[in-house]
């Protein structure tokens, strides 16, 4: 018998975010979602984290507190540390050195604060040849040979957005980073740094490549293995109305729930084992796809064991059955959700994200100050606000 849903599971943590863009406010956003209390300092006039957009719907920088600090400001940095001092975790996104420059490295902090839990989200990593370089997520996952792998035979590799390195190889691996030196901090009273580098991400998220390659079980040939669009019964077919659906059927009782959907053979398409059939069997499995509209595929296939779903775009999505049971997109403007889910633990759609600073007075009459105090800072640019 599970006990009645309670509070989100992060509740009680507080991190300070250092605003960035991309996968540091993201695994900012993991941490908020799961109730943490987040708070992003931000720089006087600070753009989204997306790059572009309206602040209010900016996703990444939902559920937190915003304070704006002008760091060259007098005061600033000592009202930085402040913040610390009150803060289980820290998250900061710049090229290695930038935090020691600003006074506010690990070092410093966690003299302030032994307990605290300080990560480091780069692409490269605090150290190695190019790790003070520039980079983008297309770099980073090229280096970690994801990129090489993935992609059509005798052409350019493709990636998938920046999805792969950014938030999977990144800001999830500083969530994870995070929630793990918290949970060492808890059980020891001391803090960690975490160096959370997108190439290092990446590279983890291939340990399954990296292991059939080992066991020679995998081909360095683009489409030539069974997960990388290499096989007809894994990859993605286009239907009559310009639609597209997947197939993952994968395991043999799969592929012969498929087969029978189609009304097709075993002996009729073929030995899966023997390569030399692949051609025809892709080349067969097109012209049938090719002969219904999405829809009808989506009708036939998509309540069995066939491994199927079709493709949809993010305007399509929400409006999917399975989502919509789930409730994986939010009502009204349309957002993902929190993820993953809690049985005992609630884990509701955060706050809508603020704008830079929108929190700047509240956060410094939480931390104590006088209002004249509050006054003084922000009369000597250290602290602004959004007006």
């Amino acid at each position: 018998m599970h006990q009645e849903a309670s509070a989100p599971p992060l509740a009680g943590l507080r991190i300070i975010e250092f605003a960035g863009i991309g996968p540091g406010p993201f695994a900012g956003m993991m941490l908020a979602d799961m109730g943490a209390e987040v708070v992003r300092i931000e720089r006087p006039g600070a753009g989204s984290p997306t790059g572009a957009g309206a602040h209010d719907l900016d996703f990444l920088a939902r559920g937190r507190k915003s304070i704006a600090l002008n760091m060259k400001a007098p005061g600033a940095v000592d009202l930085a540390l402040r913040l610390v001092e009150t803060a289980d975790g820290l998250i900061e996104g710049f090229r290695p050195g930038v935090m020691e420059r600003l006074g506010l490295g690990p070092d410093v902090c966690r003299a302030h604060n032994p307990r605290l839990v300080y990560g480091r989200m780069t692409g490269w990593g605090q150290d190695g040849p190019v790790a003070k370089t520039a980079g983008h997520d297309l770099n980073y996952i090229a280096l970690s040979g994801a990129l090489w792998a993935s992609g059509e035979a005798g052409r350019a590799p493709t990636f998938p957005l920046n999805l792969l390195g950014d938030f999977g190889g990144g800001g999830m691996f500083l969530a994870f980073g995070m929630v793990t030196g918290l949970l060492k901090a808890a059980r020891t009273g001391s803090g960690d740094v975490v160096d959370a580098a997108i190439v290092d991400g990446t590279a983890a998220l291939m340990s399954m490549i990296y292991s059939r390659r080992a066991m020679g079980l995998w081909r360095d040939e683009r489409a030539s293995n069974a997960l990388d669009g290499g096989v007809p019964w894994y990859g993605v077919y286009e239907c009559a109305d310009g639609g597209w659906v997947t197939i993952g059927a994968l395991e043999p009782q799969f592929w012969a729930v498929l087969l029978d959907k189609l009304g097709l053979s075993v002996q009729e398409m073929g030995d899966r084992a023997d390569r030399t059939v692949w051609p025809a069997m892709r080349t067969r499995l097109t012209e049938i796809f090719k002969s219904q509209p999405r829809d009808h595929w989506t009708a036939l296939l998509q309540d069995t064991d066939a491994c199927f779903a079709p493709v949809l775009s993010p305007a399509e999505a929400p409006s999917h059955p399975h989502n919509q049971a789930r409730g994986i997109f939010s009502d009204g403007v349309v957002q993902p959700m929190p993820a993953p889910r809690f049985t005992d633990a609630t884990t509701p759609l955060p706050a809508t994200p603020p704008a830079p600073g929108a929190d700047s007075r509240a956060v410094l009459t939480e931390l104590g100050l006088a209002a004249d105090e509050i006054d003084a800072l922000f009369h000597a640019g250290a602290v602004t606000e959004n007006t």
